[in-house]
């Protein structure tokens, strides 16, 4: 049987390597935090107290860490690469900038082993559902080969090209929308709210009309929220804009409205709400236009 070693265990980390475990793949799980280990044990799962000893002759380790500097240390500095097996597969799925993957596959490889650079989107409900939507970059065999166990975890998976850094390139695009789409309709409901409309109002008007958006619909509501649930922090949108404005800058491609929509981010983070929902990123609009809702 394939073994898999899977690393970050937190809201989106447990729900995917649950949905494994419920396939029926054997999986032992690492996190930094030992709660979480024992959690996955709960669900079935198997754990490890040393991610070296979770990788320990693993057919394939999947990656779901904060960022590339997360995922170099699991790699790297803990010794998990040099614990998987021989011809072992890395699956990244972490939002990391497109140089920073193609650094890590080269080192991954110059080993031996195998990479797969496969961001994913869907947020914490697309993985407790299996649903998230995974941009894989890979060989085409590669690819083939682990299609089954990648497959377990989204029910829309695309192999986006053959080179390292080409998924993140996707995620990029995908977080520059979705960044943007938050902070303009906090910006919308924002101006409403500062004309003397009902914001909810506005919301329900807006969220039927051609102005409707996915994450108006999704993120609009709980911008009316004293402690919404945190389906996405304030802090991951300040680092994901980060890695698409660095993108940009790399490219020389000029992205205005992401660089605006990243500044507000930061306005928010700043004022203590960097671990809240992304969609209290509305509080900044209301600090600046003097709103007390």
């Amino acid at each position: 049987m394939v073994q898999i070693c899977f690393v970050g265990l937190g809201a989106m980390g447990m729900p995917m390597a649950e949905n494994l475990v419920k396939k029926q793949f054997s999986v032992t799980g690492f996190d930094v935090r030992p709660a979480s280990v024992r959690a996955f044990e709960a669900l079935g799962g198997k754990g490890a107290a040393a991610v070296d000893d979770a990788a320990l002759g693993a057919d394939l380790i999947i990656l779901m860490v904060v960022n590339a500097v997360q995922a170099e240390s699991v790699l790297f500095g803990s010794g998990a690469l040099d614990a998987l097996a021989a011809s072992a597969t890395v699956v990244l799925m972490a939002t990391c900038a497109p140089a920073d993957v193609k650094a890590i596959a080269e080192r991954v490889e110059a080993t031996g082993r195998n990479f797969i650079d496969a961001p994913v989107s869907g947020g914490v409900i697309g993985a407790t559902d299996g649903t998230l939507t995974i941009m894989a970059a890979c060989k085409k065999s590669l690819f083939d080969q682990w299609k089954p166990v990648i497959g377990a975890l989204g029910n829309k998976l695309f192999h986006v090209g053959e080179d390292a850094g080409q998924g993140a390139v996707v995620k990029t695009v995908n977080q520059l929308l979705c960044g943007v789409h938050i902070a303009v309709a906090a910006e919308a409901i924002a101006l409403a709210e500062k004309a003397g409309i009902d914001g909810k109002l506005a919301l329900e008007i807006l969220g039927g009309s051609a102005a409707a958006s996915w994450m108006l619909n999704n993120r609009g509501p709980r911008m009316f929220e004293t402690e919404p649930m945190v389906a996405s922090a304030v802090d991951i949108f300040v680092k994901d804009l980060g890695i698409v404005v660095d993108a940009g800058r790399t490219s020389k491609t000029p992205l205005p409205i992401a660089s605006a929509a990243l500044q507000m981010f930061l306005a928010a983070s700043a004022m203590g709400l960097g671990s809240k929902d992304d969609s209290q990123v509305i509080e900044a609009y209301r600090q600046i236009a003097g709103l007390n809702i």
